[in-house]
């Protein structure tokens, strides 16, 4: 979360999750450091909860506006619609394509639909942000630069006079963002998306800024922190092209992409995700192919 001096109040940039620690520190921060001074609006970088969780408690509670990219206000409306939804079918063929057994699918039965669960019900109307905006907080001009692959439309904001860059999600240290295909889109290739906006960023943001990430510490050297991401994601490629020499579902993979072992549900959601992302990359360059068996298994396969 980020708060910066706006006028008589504060712009406020992302709002963690909806728990009541949360609401506890949020109360908190405004009597306490925030002065008690009001919120002007709420801007979030993406749609994930942990970024827009509160959104909704504090631009009902000052009666402000939500300033978001309309891909990601659309696909969290939907996600939020989704829950206490029971899991549908198509997400059950996701996941068993991919190599889940029973007792997984059964897992994610139990789990779908948790994603509002941490997401105070969202504004029913916002303003619009996009790629290439520019607009004062304050005394200083900031531009949008729109990300995409770890979400649809992922806001990151620079500020020239400052030479200040709020990344979000979209250039972490020490580690890459996940990136995955779901079940709404099972032949989506959002690491396309992500390779190609990190380039973009790095062509549109100096590399003289202080980065200012969501998770971990402020940093320099934006340019050369988008060049290891990239270099990352390209020796990974190598390491699953090798590994499929032989035929493989995508559960077989996780060792070539990930360093930890793969335990509990969540973690198995998002590995999956990532492996899928990694795999329709490869298959949309021609690299590798994909045979689906009689049970419904897809294996993948270098060319």
């Amino acid at each position: 979360m980020f708060a910066i001096a706006d006028g008589d109040g504060w712009a406020i940039i992302d709002t963690g999750l909806e728990t009541k620690l949360t609401v506890k520190l949020w109360r908190n921060l405004l009597e306490g450091a925030l002065r008690g001074k009001p919120i002007t609006r709420v801007i979030a970088t993406h749609m994930h909860p942990d970024h827009i969780g509160m959104v909704g408690w504090l631009t009902r509670r000052f009666d402000c506006r939500l300033w978001m990219t309309r891909l990601d206000y659309l696909n969290c409306r939907m996600l939020v619609a989704d829950t206490l939804r029971e899991a549908p079918e198509d997400g059950i063929r996701f996941y068993r394509a991919a190599g889940w057994d029973e007792d997984e699918i059964d897992d994610y039965r139990t789990q779908f639909g948790s994603y509002g669960k941490f997401i105070h019900p969202l504004p029913d109307s916002f303003k619009r942000i996009r790629e290439g905006d520019s607009f004062a907080i304050g005394d200083h001009m900031w531009t949008v630069v729109v990300g995409s692959g770890h979400s649809p439309e992922h806001a990151c904001f620079y500020c020239p006079d400052l030479k200040l860059f709020l990344s979000g999600d979209q250039v972490i240290p020490g580690i890459s963002s996940n990136i995955s295909v779901y079940p709404t889109e099972p032949d989506a290739n959002p690491m396309h998306d992500w390779l190609t906006s990190l380039a973009h960023v790095r062509d549109t943001v100096p590399d003289d800024v202080l980065v200012l990430p969501s998770h971990k510490t402020a940093f320099t050297g934006l340019h050369a922190r988008v060049n290891d991401l990239l270099e990352e994601h390209y020796t990974d490629f190598g390491k699953l092209k090798q590994a499929l020499s032989t035929p493989k579902r995508a559960v077989d993979v996780f060792e070539s992409l990930f360093k930890r072992q793969i335990l509990g549900t969540d973690l198995l959601n998002m590995a999956t995700g990532e492996c899928v992302a990694n795999l329709n990359y490869l298959e949309s360059l021609g690299q590798i192919k994909r045979q689906r068996d009689n049970n419904g298994v897809d294996w993948y396969q270098k060319v």
